[in-house]
């Protein structure tokens, strides 16, 4: 499964639980928007993540 910064984007506006994570993120790591959102992906998404399903639905229109 492949990084997209827009259905990244999208996964989290839609889910309050992914902001707060998103926050605390950049806040703990004094991170930008950008690199939290991709150590997101990879702690809540890829691999089997959470939020995996999620994500690769956000994926099937674009095929």
């Amino acid at each position: 499964m492949k990084y997209y910064t827009s259905q990244m984007k999208k996964l989290v506006m839609d889910n309050e639980e992914l902001q707060k994570e998103l926050k605390k993120i950049m806040k703990e790591h004094n991170l930008e928007k950008s690199f939290a959102l991709k150590a997101l992906y990879h702690a809540e998404v890829a691999a089997g993540g959470k939020y995996q399903e999620a994500y690769r639905e956000l994926d099937l229109p674009n095929r």
